[in-house]
């Protein structure tokens, strides 16, 4: 993949250097491969051992794209557990392949469900432990837990005295386990209409918070996490924190499919989705670089343009923008595909109609723009292709969509609710949303 140390000396520190300041903006929990091999590519790229700096990537990217990754939520019947699960998946409950939803426990077996986009994601449905005969140990056992990244363990109300030794049982296993209290929404709502004078949304959710902390400490569980979550507004409460703890506990490698699987609910969701793809695009260049830069990329040929329209189909999928989750945001606006589209960039990215900017011209302007971010262009060593920039330009231009469209889902999700206006907030962390695109 490169010349040694002796004959280019150089070009290792220039592509180290680089290396050093893409990466290190990135949040721990947002990285998708180990700081172990972020030293070991960036000692080898110091030697000029272009060779081995490759073959880490390599391993690197075997992981991240082989990666499966496996959710198990787990609780009694009327916990709200399928409306759980199909958040998450980006569906509503009467689409196709979501999980049924009811009060009664239908089957004491685990149900499996996979995502509708990514299959290597699965969500698995447990029966409550509460439901069955089963010890905290059989019950997992039986369960086939060795199969899951981590247990989510739901509740409605407050989390019972088996819920507490199945969380023990889980952490004798070396497993990651998380409570979740759902339903908050109408937890909040009952307040409020039974006390409209002393309501405080705040103050509720910190009592609701407390009372199941506490249960959980009395039955002899060590510093509990409760993420309190509305699963028909996904984006409100805790349920951005808990995206943020379950990024920061996954390996590396399961991050970034992990990150693809969720629904756009807030525009932190997006931008992280955007990060963990441009450090996988960042991974695939430096692999496939050749020995020297190519200062002359203006010219595009007809196979980078097919790789072009492989990469907008894919990054389409993820953040939302493919012709079925077009079509099921606009029936929710009540608007036609077409108007759904009209300020959005995607359609036209790959366009060579004479009124829009060339891909070429986005191209040149992309590389000045990302040189001034990153430190100047790797110039010596690899070629960063050019097709590292133009996925670049198709990743910046679909999440930028994907935030469009969030804005359009909360503003009627407004209207619907008879406010006057959006929160300034609008799309973040806080930002409302009803429903997320998938």
């Amino acid at each position: 993949m490169g010349q040694s140390s002796s004959s280019q000396p150089s070009h290792g520190g220039d592509l180290a250097s680089s290396f050093e300041k893409f990466f290190k903006d990135f949040k721990m929990e947002s990285k998708i491969i180990s700081q172990e091999a972020i030293n070991s590519i960036q000692s080898s790229l110091k030697a000029g051992d272009l060779q081995s700096a490759g073959c880490v990537i390599n391993n690197a990217l075997r992981d991240i794209n082989n990666a499966p990754l496996s959710i198990a939520v787990t609780g009694e019947s009327g916990t709200g557990k399928s409306s759980f699960i199909n958040a998450i998946r980006g569906l509503g409950a009467e689409e196709e392949g979501a999980a049924a939803i009811g009060p009664v426990e239908t089957t004491m077996e685990r149900m499996k469900y996979k995502h509708p986009k990514l299959p290597s994601v699965t969500l698995w449905d447990l029966p409550g432990i509460g439901t069955t005969t089963f010890q905290p140990h059989e019950y997992l056992e039986k369960m086939k837990f060795r199969e899951y990244d981590f247990f989510i363990i739901v509740s409605a109300t407050r989390f019972k005295i088996t819920d507490a030794q199945l969380s023990s049982a889980i952490e004798k296993m070396k497993k990651n386990f998380y409570f979740v209290r759902t339903k908050i929404d109408s937890d909040l709502s009952n307040v409020k209409r039974s006390q409209p004078k002393k309501f405080n949304e705040q103050e509720t959710l910190e009592q609701i918070r407390n009372d199941c902390v506490n249960h959980l400490k009395k039955a002899n569980v060590s510093d509990p996490q409760v993420f309190l979550i509305s699963s028909f507004d996904l984006a409100d409460y805790d349920f951005p924190r808990l995206e943020s703890t379950l990024l920061r506990d996954l390996p590396e490698h399961k991050r970034h499919i992990f990150m693809q699987h969720l629904p756009n609910i807030t525009e932190a969701t997006i931008d992280r989705k955007k990060d963990s793809l441009r450090q996988k695009v960042w991974l695939e260049a430096m692999k496939a670089g050749a020995s020297a830069f190519v200062p002359m990329m203006g010219y595009i040929s007809g196979n980078d343009m097919e790789t072009l329209k492989d990469t907008l189909t894919l990054y389409r999928v993820y953040f939302g923008l493919d012709d079925s989750s077009l079509k099921i945001m606009a029936k929710d606006l009540d608007v036609s595909v077409e108007k759904l589209k009209e300020n959005l960039k995607f359609p036209h990215l790959l366009s060579v109609e004479k009124h829009e900017e060339s891909l070429g011209e986005k191209l040149q302007r992309y590389i000045k723009k990302f040189c001034s971010v990153s430190g100047g262009p790797i110039s010596s060593g690899i070629c960063f292709n050019k097709i590292f920039y133009l996925q670049n330009i198709v990743l910046e231009t679909v999440a930028d969509d994907a935030k469009v469209l969030l804005k359009k889902q909360i503003s009627k999700d407004f209207e619907d609710s008879g406010q006057a206006c959006l929160p300034q907030d609008v799309g973040n962390e806080n930002g409302k949303s009803k429903r997320a695109s998938s």
